[in-house]
């Protein structure tokens, strides 16, 4: 359904290996080859973590010579971080109205 497309990212990060690579893709843009170094997964399993997270628009990729350098989308992350900062807004809204509320020892 297109009303849970939003939640794309959130689910592509809830494997804590995606998070590694956004992780390593943090510092800077890396290949596959890069990548499989510093994970104790196979370069197959790399690419097929990082096409989950290209597919939520977290990442993107470009060509260099013959590999597939990849690195963070900002406007991939910049939505996650507008949605988790609607989400704390929210929940500091309510925190703050319930706050405010009248007590039996204010009466």
């Amino acid at each position: 359904m297109a009303t849970y497309q939003a939640a794309d990212g959130w689910d592509a990060l809830g494997d804590p290996t995606r998070r590694a690579i956004v992780a390593c893709l943090a510092e800077r843009p890396q290949a596959v080859g890069e990548l499989a170094q510093k994970l104790p997964i196979s370069r197959p399993a790399v690419s097929q973590h990082l096409k989950v997270l290209k597919d939520a628009g977290l990442v993107t990729d470009r060509a260099a010579g013959t590999r597939r350098v990849y690195q963070l989308n900002p406007a991939g992350v910049a939505a996650l971080r507008d949605q988790l900062d609607a989400f704390w807004n929210r929940a500091l809204d309510g925190y703050q109205d319930v706050v405010e509320q009248p007590t039996e020892e204010d009466s």
